[in-house]
């Protein structure tokens, strides 16, 4: 079936998602209705339950379409001709300027993702376990090969960049001192610093 555009050109399924990320963002997902949501993307009930389902269905794509991208970039990261220390900070830095690019998504993650169904859960931490994992896979082999230091697990390593990244959207601010580029440059920095051998 042809996705129906508005006169933008933008696909009906994009108009919901920004729709349901700005509100979810601004009210929460709880105090927002279906009946808002389609309201402000233009779009009909109809046309919601086409794309999506349901609103739990849209509340798991917000988050789900950045962790997609996020991924596709550190696959790329991952599999590029360089040495480790270059891959892994390529990596380490992407993922701090996508979840900046996309602060409500990671905003709403952390404050709605308990309204999702235990499958719906599962699914969306299996998605993250496994970019995790990607992750890992890197400092892991900057440590064997003796790039990185060994000291402290390479699970640890990741917890500690991570819980950088998932507090961005509680402090950053686009109109702060720092460009997004600037924040994941230090962020980077600190991890490769904290690996030296």
């Amino acid at each position: 079936m042809a996705r129906t555009t508005d006169g933008s050109g933008t696909p009906v399924p994009q108009r919901l998602l920004a729709a349901a990320t700005r509100l979810f963002a601004e009210r929460g997902y709880d105090r927002t209705s279906v009946q808002e949501i389609v309201e402000a993307a233009g779009v009909t009930k109809g046309a919601l339950y086409h794309y999506f389902g349901s609103k739990e269905d849209l509340l798991q794509e917000v988050y789900a379409r950045v962790l997609r991208l996020q991924q596709e970039r550190l696959d790329a990261f991952a599999g590029a001709d360089a040495p480790v220390e270059e891959r892994l900070r390529g990596a380490a830095a992407d993922v701090v300027v996508t979840t900046i690019e996309n602060l409500d998504d990671a905003a709403i993650f952390f404050r709605s993702m308990h309204h999702l169904s235990p499958e719906k859960n599962k699914q969306v931490r299996a998605e993250r376990r496994r970019y995790h994992e990607r992750f890992r896979a890197l400092i892991e082999e900057g440590q064997r090969s003796g790039v990185f230091s060994a000291a402290t697990p390479a699970d640890l390593v990741v917890d500690y960049h991570f819980g950088s990244v998932h507090h961005l959207s509680t402090w950053y601010r686009p109109d702060g001192p720092l460009t997004p580029e600037q924040v994941a440059g230090h962020l980077a920095d600190l991890l490769l610093r904290a690996l030296r051998p």
